[in-house]
């Protein structure tokens, strides 16, 4: 393998909650008098948490949030920890077929209650041990901000010019190229618009994969 360790992002790339996620923020917005798509949901808010993405819903309806939307968010978020999100295709074997010594973690905008919650749902719970990392909780900046990554791999112990980084959000590829790591921009989530590809590479993306297999190739 060409790298010594693997950082992951995880929605978007292990699961598919891009898609249903943004569904719901479409839908929402829409139901408030600010017709949205998931399409521009994604284009929009994909790859942002916290305060970042409070700040892009309310510059896209130019004004402020709405008191309901996060009791919105709470119930789609109650309902998707109990059912679970299924995998993207190709996502579990994939990480199952890795050295069993290979380095790697995840670095996600995510909580690490959600992540391991959904980890769990689609048989990878086991998968990476303790290297869970959140934006939220392990690092000051999020992405877009290269922190998290360089945080990821000085925890697994390995130079981030060593480590391979999947990412599909543009918000996530723009952190990670500016962490100096090798990154790949997948494109196997059913969120992936046909034009997803061009735009990561524009961010300056290294290498682009439109399904895990791909990815592996790309690692050998």
């Amino acid at each position: 393998m060409k790298f010594d360790a693997i950082l992951f992002d995880f929605d978007g790339v292990l699961i598919e909650s891009e898609a249903v996620g943004n569904r719901q923020i479409a839908d929402y917005l829409t139901s408030i008098g600010h017709p949205t798509t998931p399409a521009q949901s994604m284009a929009n808010f994909m790859g942002l948490s916290g305060a970042d993405f409070l700040k892009r819903i309310e510059k896209w309806i130019g004004r402020p949030i709405p008191d309901d939307f996060y009791a919105a968010r709470e119930a789609e978020d109650a309902r998707v920890m109990a059912e679970g999100i299924e995998a993207v295709a190709g996502a579990v074997a994939f990480v199952e077929s890795l050295p069993a010594d290979l380095p790697r973690a995840i670095v996600s905008s995510s909580s690490t209650r959600w992540i391991r919650r959904h980890l769990d749902h689609i048989g990878l719970a086991g998968a990476f041990g303790d290297h869970v990392y959140s934006g939220r909780e392990h690092v000051a900046n999020g992405k877009p901000a290269p922190d998290l990554y360089l945080y990821g791999a000085d925890r697994l112990g390995v130079p981030i010019e060593r480590c391979a980084i999947i990412e599909d959000s543009p918000v996530g590829a723009t952190g990670a190229v500016a962490s100096g790591g090798h990154v790949i921009g997948l494109c196997a989530g059913s969120h992936c618009a046909p034009d997803h590809a061009q735009r990561l590479r524009a961010l300056g993306v290294q290498a682009i994969a439109h399904d895990f297999g791909e990815v592996a190739r790309l690692l050998d």
